[in-house]
């Protein structure tokens, strides 16, 4: 009997001038990585070649003009373009942009027409990406485009999982932004997101306040009282374990997070500043909401030390399981979900 062929693995390697490369490579300098899944990664035999000569890195490629050749066992490159892009460690080029972007596109159709699995993305510049032919703040946004379903931003460990109701918009602009349909869209895919990708069956999530205290009863602002917590009560009484709102600035110090099995922020900063600081580098950013898989790490660029051979991969690292357990775990939910017989064994086995 064939061996079943393993999950392909796509990987666009960011901006060339940070250290996108370095932590995917050094990932899969560890050969043990290869019994999971089989790496394809977006860029071209030189510019792959020059970073493991600039950075020390000593393993082996197999270079492919599409991503359906992939070999198991072996690091894939797809040649996405024949220039040699000059690489500049720690700086912020055009030329960085662009390339990243040359990544990104190539892996993201690859993805949508079959021939990886799941994706994950080194990290990007937001400005330098910026063109006639790409207008957006983040990777987020553009795979909301390219992929079906609505996106959430969704940062996850082992025991911690933040998503954020408003992601890459100005501070002074958040409170407008939520409105009673973002809360409801956001909580929906979150929860379904719990229950496909991550196999909890009766997820509890918890929402945070957007002021202080969640408004001190309206002394400092009436959002909390007069948007979430009807919100959230409407979609309480449908049926959906959601609670809220809490107050932001003692949620996560006194472990109440660990009530939960998600927690929906209400912007950037109050959600990724604890997550952050509690995944200790390890965190992943999982794109939830869409129809294909993609993650990448909770880090940027990293100009500082880009070039030094100093990057931790650690986290693109916990990209790479993540994204490989949701695969599995929304194969398995959606193959339930045909099989009604096998779906009520399971319900009575639980």
């Amino acid at each position: 009997m064939k061996e079943k062929q393993k999950i392909k693995l796509g990987i666009s390697v960011g901006d060339l001038n940070g250290i996108g490369c370095e932590v995917a490579l050094r990932t899969f300098e560890d050969s043990r990585m290869m019994d999971f899944c089989t790496p394809v990664i977006f860029a071209s035999n030189k510019a792959i070649s020059q970073q493991k000569s600039d950075l020390g890195i000593n393993i082996a490629f197999n270079g492919v003009k599409d991503a359906a050749q992939a070999v198991d066992g072996k690091i894939n490159i797809v040649n996405v373009w024949k220039e040699v892009p000059k690489v500049e460690f720690g700086q912020a080029t055009q030329e960085g942009g662009r390339f990243a972007i040359k990544s990104l596109k190539a892996a993201v159709a690859a993805l949508k027409n079959g021939k990886i699995d799941i994706l994950v993305t080194a990290p990007i510049n937001k400005n330098n990406i910026q063109s006639e032919e790409f207008k957006f703040p983040g990777h987020t946004d553009f795979l909301a485009q390219e992929l079906k379903g609505e996106s959430l931003m969704f940062m996850v460990t082992d025991d911690l999982r933040v998503g954020l109701l408003t992601d890459h918009i100005a501070v002074k602009d958040v409170a407008q932004a939520i409105t009673p349909k973002l809360i409801r869209d956001k909580v929906n895919i979150m929860e379904k997101s719990l229950k496909m990708d991550f196999g909890i069956r009766r997820p509890k999530i918890a929402l945070l306040g957007i002021n202080p205290h969640s408004g001190d009863n309206g002394t400092i602002g009436e959002e909390d009282d007069k948007i979430l917590k009807p919100v959230i009560q409407e979609i309480f009484d449908k049926g959906t374990l959601v609670y809220g709102p809490y107050s932001a600035d003692s949620f996560f110090g006194s472990n109440s997070h660990q009530n939960f099995d998600a927690v929906l922020a209400a912007y950037h900063d109050q959600g990724l500043i604890p997550f952050k600081t509690l995944s200790f580098g390890k965190g992943v950013n999982y794109t939830a909401g869409l129809e294909k898989i993609r993650t990448s790490p909770d880090h940027g660029t990293a100009y500082e030390i880009a070039g030094t051979g100093k990057a931790d991969p650690s986290s693109f690292k916990e990209a790479v399981f993540t994204a490989l357990k949701v695969f599995k775990n929304r194969n398995e939910y959606l193959e339930l979900t045909k099989n009604p017989l096998q779906k009520q064994r399971v319900k009575k086995a639980g």
